[in-house]
């Protein structure tokens, strides 16, 4: 029955479009889904956060997701309708070219695929060059500018989403859609909040915006709640592909729970990382060890804030992010959820103290 419930949240969560700066659509689900659990609260750029009251003498633990998606921003119309955009956030050319696109405007969604020139129209050697981005364009079927932008509503700024749908494969462990990164992250801070009963810490989930463009929304939402300690929920990428895999992968669908220790934007306070691994194995929750040489979290800034905050960075991994489409095996998505669970019951005010420095 759980896996079923979050199987029905993750759909909902995916398929809503939230780039970086316009993540309204997700903002509301978080919104509707906690509203009854605790007081909800938001900061002036835009994340959101709902606290469930514990003991004053408790730890505060800050339960972080972030709610963008990487997309691409409305930059110009030609007089004949295909619409310039430019990314926001990170994004592989090779990834894009015939992918079919959501473009939201005042006057509704517009759907849209990303086109380029054909290679055969571009003389000898062009089929072996990926396109720049800046040669791409959307075309939204409109048949002038003034019609993509008078009848479609189609101007500059304008948010884009990839258009991925949530699809089970074959294997029943396995869902595709876009936006699993992060959409993973916020699903299970839902779920961990709803699920608390009677507990003493106080528990604030949160829903960050605009990571993919700088970990910014982390910064203003840890400063808002002033946690203790923070456990950062994210959808990393998976290497268990070809190429990628063997006994170098640290994010293997299907390996459990991924608990990052390292990457350019944070070293994991090493008594903490060593106290989830050891309540992972306790409670027989299957888990990976990641040490990454690049990429970042909400981690980066969350904990530089005030005196800073000691933070941990779990994971579920999934194959081919920032695209239109990934993949996530649910056992590693239950296995977190659940460790997050195991961690907020059994840190308290001296385990906290026991990751402090002397």
């Amino acid at each position: 029955m759980m896996a079923e419930t979050s199987i029905e949240l993750l759909k909902s969560l995916t398929q809503a479009d939230g780039i970086p700066g316009f993540e309204a659509e997700v903002r509301k689900i978080f919104r509707d889904k906690l509203s009854d659990t605790g007081a909800i609260g938001t900061d002036r750029l835009g994340s959101i956060f709902c606290t469930r009251i514990g003991n004053a003498e408790h730890p505060r633990i800050l339960l972080d997701s972030h709610m963008d998606e990487v997309g691409f921003i409305v930059q110009n119309i030609t007089d004949d309708g295909y619409v310039k955009f430019l990314p926001v956030g990170g994004w592989w050319a090779h990834t894009l070219l015939a992918q079919r696109v959501t473009i939201t405007t005042k006057l509704g969604k517009v759907p849209g695929i990303i086109g380029s020139t054909p290679p055969h129209l571009l003389g000898a050697g062009a089929r072996d060059k990926v396109a720049d981005m800046k040669d791409l364009f959307i075309d939204v079927g409109a048949e002038s500018r003034k019609q993509a932008m008078v009848e479609f509503g189609v101007i500059p700024g304008c948010p884009i989403a990839p258009y991925g749908p949530f699809m089970p494969m074959k294997n029943s462990k396995l869902f595709s859609a876009k936006a699993f990164d992060n959409r993973v992250g916020v699903g299970i801070v839902i779920e961990a909040l709803l699920k608390l009963e009677n507990h003493p810490n106080t528990v604030i989930s949160a829903g960050s915006v605009q990571e993919e463009v700088g970990l910014r929304g982390a910064r203003t939402v840890t400063a808002s709640v002033a946690p203790d300690i923070a456990i950062v929920l994210e959808g990393p990428p998976a290497d268990d592909t070809p190429g990628l895999g063997g006994s170098a992968s640290q994010g293997k669908l299907g390996g459990g729970v991924q608990i990052r220790l390292y990457d350019p934007s944070m070293i994991v306070n090493p008594k903490l990382g060593e106290f989830v691994i050891e309540t992972a194995a306790r409670h027989q929750i299957p888990y990976q060890i990641a040490v990454r040489q690049s990429g970042g979290t909400d981690g980066g800034s969350i904990h530089q804030v005030n005196a800073g905050v000691p933070s941990i960075v779990l994971g579920v991994p999934a194959r081919y992010v920032h695209s239109h489409v990934s993949i996530i095996n649910i056992d590693d998505y239950t296995a977190t959820l659940e460790l997050v669970l195991h961690l907020v019951r059994e840190i308290d005010t001296s385990v906290l103290e026991g990751f402090l420095f002397d």
